[in-house]
């Protein structure tokens, strides 16, 4: 496009052309020149929206709970351990002998205070033990369970339900069942049928507690990983929020855990995950949230935040599974679709 303004001077005898006054238009060619405007102008390239979301977070926390050390560093970290502990065992008498002869008052505070602090530790270290023995009774109740299935043998299965009975005594939740058991468990003459009561009385109760933990943490963690855009900010809240899942999970289903027993929990539930497969994100696990490439194509953040909380969902249902008395007999495993759905209609506000 030529804009040209001017006045044209014309000769004498000449055809006096009338010159405009103003500005002249002349279009031009659009070929030879194209004009630039820009509606024009192609989109910048997203080329990290073009990958579809794969939950690093969810991926880095199995990485980082299976991952066993070599012999050698663990050789390591027990002689290191060792090492410090005894030479604050020794500082700690040079010092306590060394104030009872400067001051008795003050060495005799002291002691105290040591002494305390080793009965705390001794306590710590029972109710450790405690929990690895209320995570074994569980464990042995479950495999009594199945091999009562499988061998469909009514004695084993009612003694599997006096066993969870005296489980869950002092339970208020599953009151009303434990009644309702020990009023129909003479009329059932199978096993399969005994187990399923059991599962569906004692039990019920009890997954529903289960099933809420699981959308908490899969809602927290899909909330970070899709609002903190920092980078180990999702991988730490994973972390965190599948332990004290997995943890409060146990203690549903009686299993209170310390905090050894929780990391071994915690390894335990991911290394069959991760044996299985199942950390890993395929088309199922998209398809069953409406599409993660969809999503990241909304945004990447809250693409990667909603499989986070699908993984976090699935850890969740094989949490149940580990920590339960009894397998899924006659009540359906948890859907990780169903669970994922009400996570988020929580997150936005819709019960």
């Amino acid at each position: 496009m030529f804009i040209w303004s001017g006045k044209k001077q014309c000769r004498k005898g000449e055809f006096d052309v009338k010159t405009p006054k103003g500005p002249i238009l002349i279009n031009l060619d659009e070929s030879s020149a194209p004009a630039a405007s820009p509606d024009r102008a192609p989109p910048v390239p997203d080329l990290a929206n073009d990958a579809a979301p794969t939950g690093k977070a969810m991926q880095s926390v199995a990485a980082l709970a299976v991952a066993k050390p070599s012999r050698l560093t663990r050789w390591f970290w027990s002689l290191l351990i060792t090492l410090i502990g005894v030479v604050i065992s020794i500082n700690a008498w040079d010092f306590v002998t060394g104030l009872l002869q400067r001051s008795p008052i003050l060495g005799a505070l002291v002691s105290a205070l040591l002494a305390a602090l080793v009965a705390v530790l001794l306590g710590l270290a029972l109710r450790e033990m405690a929990a690895f023995s209320r995570l074994a009774r569980i464990d042995n109740i479950h495999k009594s369970g199945v091999q009562a299935l499988a061998e469909d043998d009514l004695g084993q299965a009612r003694d599997v339900v006096a066993q969870m009975g005296r489980l869950y005594q002092n339970r208020s939740e599953v009151s009303w069942g434990r009644a309702r058991m020990e009023e129909r468990a003479q009329e059932q003459f199978d096993a399969g049928a005994l187990l399923a009561l059991a599962e569906i009385e004692l039990l019920g109760p009890l997954d529903k507690m289960a099933m809420a933990e699981v959308e908490n943490a899969a809602r927290q963690v899909a909330t970070v990983t899709a609002i903190v855009p920092l980078a180990l900010a999702d991988v730490a809240t994973a972390l965190f929020a599948n332990i004290r899942m997995i943890r409060r999970i146990a203690q549903v289903y009686g299993g209170r855990s310390g905090a050894l027993g929780s990391w071994r929990l915690t390894r335990a539930v991911l290394s069959h995950l991760v044996a299985t497969g199942a950390v890993a994100v395929g088309d199922d696990l998209i398809g069953s949230i409406a599409g993660g490439g969809v999503l990241s194509k909304i945004s990447r953040r809250f693409g990667e935040g909603v499989v986070n909380g699908a993984l976090t969902a699935r850890v969740g249902v094989a949490a149940m599974e580990v920590c339960r008395p009894l397998p899924f007999v006659r009540a359906k495993r948890p859907s990780v679709t169903r669970l994922v759905k009400r996570a988020l209609a929580g997150l936005f506000g819709r019960g």
